[in-house]
This record gives C-alpha cells, sequence and structure tokens, in this order.
C-alpha cells in the first residue's frame, strides 16, 4: 500500500468538509422545511439539533476516522472485526447516491444554459418534464430505457471532472477543487441573495420566512424535521467525514474542526433560507398572490420555481438565473467529489490496489449505473432510490453507528480521551448525553416513524391506488426501492468475507506523505 495520503492544510480540510456537507439540500431543502415547520421558531429546535446531534455525530466521525487512519471498513474493522460491515453499509449507500447525485448536477448544467433566454418558457413545469423526456401520462411505453441526449452529456462532463479530481489524490485533487469551488459557491450565493433581498415583495418573503409560529415547537413531527435536516446536510452517516479525518494530521483540532463545519454548513443554510424566500416574495407579489402559494422544496423550487422567478427578474434575469443554476453545480460537484472518495478509499485499501485503479473501478462503475438516470425514465429512478436510499440508508445506519459504537461497543470513552488529546475544546457529559441518550432516540423514533409509515401506508390516509410512496407500483417499489436500500447492506455483509491484508488491518499509519495520483 501507498503512504496514506494528507491534507495540505487545516483550511484545506475544512473547506472539503463544508463542501461534502453544503450540498442541493441547503438550496433546495432547508427554506421549505423552516417555513413549513414553524418559521423563526423553527430555529430553536434546529440550533438543539445541531448541538446535541449534529456536531456530536461530527466529532465521533471525525474522531473515529483520526484515530484508526482509514476508509469506513478499514476504520470500523480497526475498532472492531465485527463491525466492519456497517463501514461497507456506509460506502454502498453513498455509491447508489452518488449515481443520481451526478444526474441531478447534469439538469443543473443545462438550466444554466437554459437561464439565457429563458429557454423554458412560461410553463416551467411542463418544460422541465418535456426535457426529461416524460409526457403528461408518463413515460411512453417501451421508452422507459431511452437516453435523453441533454442529460446524458452533461452527466459524462460531471463524472469526467469528479474522476480528474479524484485521479490527482487528495491534496492535489480534492483540496484545490474545494479551494476553488467553495469560495465561488459562497460568492455566487451572496450575490443572488443581495439582488434578491432589494427585490420588490422581498420583504413579504423574508417575513414569512422568519415569522415565528411558537405553537409549533409543541408538534413532534418539528422537532424530527429538526433533526432530521441537521442529520441529513451534514455528510453524517455517508462514510464520507470518516475518510476525510483519516487524511488530518495526527495533532488536528478534532472537536474545533466539527463545530467549524457544523456551524458553516447552518450559516450556508440561512443564508439560501434569505435569498430563496426574498425571491419568492418577489415571485408572489409578479404573481398577485401569498408566499405561500409559492413555496415549494427540492426538485419543484429548483427546477419550476426559480425558473418562474427568473422569467419575471426585472434586468439581466439570464445572469441571475446562470449564477442560481452554477451555484446548485458548485455545491453538487463538492459534495459528489466527497461521496466518491468514499468508495475509491475503500476499494483501495481492502483490494490492496492503487488510487488509480480505484478511481478506474469503483468510479467508472458508478458512471456506468448513473446512465440509468440519463433515460425517459430517469426521474422516476431517482425519486425512488433516493428515497429509500436517504430514509431506510442514511438514517438507519447513523443510528446503528451510534448503538453499536456507544452502546455495545462502549467505545465512547476511548474516541472521548483521543479527542481531548488533540483538541482545544475538551469533550465532558454533555457529548456522552447527545451520543448516549439524545441522538439514538431521536435517530430510532424517526425510524419508527418512516418503517410504520411506509409498511402500512395504505392504512395512513395517503390516498392514492396502491398505498406506495408516490402512488408507484409494488413491483417498481420493490425493485427501485426496497431492494436498492436492502442491496447497499447485503453488498457491504458480503465484501467482510475478503480478509483484510493482516500488515494493513493492523497500522494506523500517521505518514504525511501525499499518495500517488496516477
Amino acid at each position: 500500500m501507498e503512504n496514506r495520503a494528507q491534507w495540505g492544510t487545516r483550511l484545506g480540510f475544512i473547506l472539503a468538509a463544508v463542501g461534502s456537507a453544503v450540498g442541493l439540500g441547503n438550496i433546495w431543502r432547508f427554506p421549505a422545511t423552516a417555513y413549513e415547520s414553524g418559521g423563526g421558531a423553527f430555529f430553536i429546535p434546529y440550533l438543539i439539533a445541531l448541538l446535541t446531534a449534529g456536531i456530536p455525530l461530527l466529532i465521533l466521525e471525525f474522531s473515529l476516522g483520526h484515530k484508526y487512519r482509514g476508509s469506513a471498513p478499514l476504520t470500523f474493522s480497526r475498532l472492531s472485526k465485527k463491525t466492519e460491515w456497517l463501514g461497507w453499509w456506509a460506502v454502498f449507500v453513498s455509491f447508489v447516491i452518488s449515481t443520481y447525485y451526478a444526474a441531478i448536477i447534469a439538469w443543473a448544467i443545462m438550466y444554466s444554459y437554459f437561464a439565457f433566454g429563458q429557454k423554458w418558457g412560461a410553463d416551467t413545469e411542463t418544460f422541465l418534464y418535456d426535457f426529461l423526456g416524460i409526457t403528461a401520462e408518463g413515460v411512453e411505453p417501451g421508452k422507459a430505457g431511452v437516453f435523453v441526449p441533454e442529460v446524458l452529456i452533461p452527466l459524462l462532463i460531471v463524472w469526467a471532472v469528479v474522476l480528474f479530481v479524484l485521479f490527482k489524490g487528495v491534496r492535489k485533487g480534492i483540496e484545490v477543487a474545494n479551494r476553488i469551488f467553495i469560495p465561488a459557491l459562497v460568492v455566487i450565493f451572496l450575490i443572488i441573495v443581495l439582488r434578491a433581498v432589494t427585490l420588490e415583495g422581498a420583504a413579504e418573503g423574508l417575513t414569512a420566512f422568519f415569522s415565528p409560529d411558537f405553537s409549533k415547537i409543541a408538534d413532534p413531527s418539528v422537532w424530527v424535521a429538526a433533526y432530521g435536516q441537521i442529520f441529513f446536510s451534514l455528510s453524517i452517516a455517508f462514510a464520507i467525514m470518516i475518510t476525510y479525518s483519516s487524511y488530518l494530521d495526527k495533532k488536528s483540532d478534532i472537536t474545533g474542526n466539527a463545530f467549524i463545519v457544523g456551524f458553516g454548513n447552518s450559516s450556508f443554510e440561512l443564508l439560501a433560507g434569505i435569498g430563496v424566500f426574498a425571491a419568492l416574495g418577489y415571485l408572489a407579489g409578479q404573481l398577485g398572490e401569498p408566499v405561500q402559494e409559492v413555496v415549494a422544496g427540492g426538485v419543484g423550487l429548483a427546477f419550476v420555481i426559480f425558473p418562474l422567478i427568473i422569467n419575471e427578474f426585472p434586468g439581466m434575469n439570464g445572469l441571475f438565473g446562470f449564477l442560481f443554476f452554477a451555484s446548485l453545480v458548485l455545491a453538487g460537484m463538492s459534495s459528489l467529489i466527497s461521496i466518491v472518495e468514499t468508495y475509491v478509499a475503500g476499494f483501495s485499501e481492502k483490494f490492496n490496489i492503487s488510487r488509480s485503479k480505484a478511481v478506474l473501478f469503483g468510479g467508472g462503475l458508478a458512471t456506468l449505473v448513473s446512465l440509468l438516470f440519463a433515460t425517459q425514465g430517469g426521474l422516476f429512478f431517482l425519486d425512488a432510490a433516493d428515497y429509500f436510499i436517504n430514509q431506510f440508508g442514511v438514517a438507519f445506519i447513523g443510528l446503528v453507528e451510534v448503538v453499536v459504537v456507544v452502546w455495545f461497543l462502549r467505545k465512547l470513552g476511548d474516541l472521548q480521551d483521543h479527542a481531548n488529546s488533540v483538541s482545544s475544546i475538551k469533550l465532558g457529559g454533555w457529548w456522552k448525553a447527545s451520543l448516549g441518550v439524545i441522538t439514538p432516540i431521536v435517530l430510532g423514533y424517526m425510524m419508527f416513524g418512516l418503517f410504520k409509515l411506509n409498511l402500512l401506508r395504505e392504512h395512513t390516509g395517503e390516498g392514492n391506488e396502491t398505498g406506495n410512496y408516490e402512488g408507484y407500483s409494488d413491483a417498481f417499489i420493490l425493485y427501485g426501492g426496497w431492494a436498492v436500500a436492502a442491496a447497499a447492506l447485503i453488498l457491504g455483509l458480503l465484501l467482510t468475507l475478503k480478509k483484510w491484508n493482516p500488515e494493513l488491518l493492523g497500522q494506523a499509519s500517521d505518514s504525511s506523505k501525499e499518495d500517488k495520483a496516477v
């Protein structure tokens, strides 16, 4: 094995970790979640969730990666030979996410081009479906597997950039890329926000966003939403933070890094909320509707509502549109690079191969699988895979990880000692209580609710014909949803059957030498 890679500077690591955390969900998920969960009052449970789950989990994963010096599978193997499967489970979840995440970035690339001249026209929803090859009735029979060139070509460009960055290694590839992407993202989004808040009607949008509804704090679902937002937006349980922290210098400030990354991510979410709702307030004023009528999240916000805003934008609307979709591309690319690095590192160590071979194998395989999402049925494949792999992959892994490390292996004390030995902020009862009690209870409650909702959906009043998520057929949910989520765990268990190189398994290298890119 080559000497282990290392970040060039602490700033390089922080930018990479923030780049991983700041993704598409910060821009299109957080604003709507906050608005629907009490507006300004939502920031109370959100802050509590950040301090009792988000940052404690970041510290846990930073400590694991830093102490055991390996990818997620190697780290868990060094922690206990019986927990290697947990690392592989997270790696294969990341693999699945990377395949469709790349497709969304490809959409954003095309929309940054469509923004000049507003090629989406007045009916932005119909344009999105036409762009993806979908009719009002869905995908035409026999065409679900037909490629959409306008998605396929930018998708291949996305993978070419990501794999090139990973070929260059940790210091010369990932670190350099994030030194470019993250400052550019912040500058672009600041321009968007500064312009949005000066629009007519922006005040109404911001009032809707920040006005507190304290009655909602008593609603358990609001607390679940707060913890869910923190959990999904910080790249926890993706194997990312364990992998990234394994490249840290042996004297790195673990707790300080976690607080910087955690609050950096939340700051960008707040910035996104201001920019989005200022623009939504403007759109509502132009359409003569209340703000609540134009609020949306996810794909609908980015690719339907924002094009409408750009249509109505006063002056230089093409440039404004380009900047918005460019911000999606930058946020998505920095996250995608971190996601792919998890299985590049894992394959390289497990199979004792060079980084370049791991990039070709893992990245090449992910590229081939991602072609599925460049077809006319791609949106539906993406929707099912995203829902099930996130809910029953990422969230479930987070729960199992905490329970295994804290309750079964009882390693919290060792990890606390390790973190305190190198950190400026010392850990105490707050950290142990958060991970030993609060986080597992909250995640357990979330998972119970999810299983109950999906296994008994037909009895919950969802109102669709099949009783399944989004009304999909039983076969599609089985093979496009449950099977995908289960496959990540099964493949993880199978890979544990291959033995590690004994020298590698017993060694936690602190080498400061850069790994070879090719």
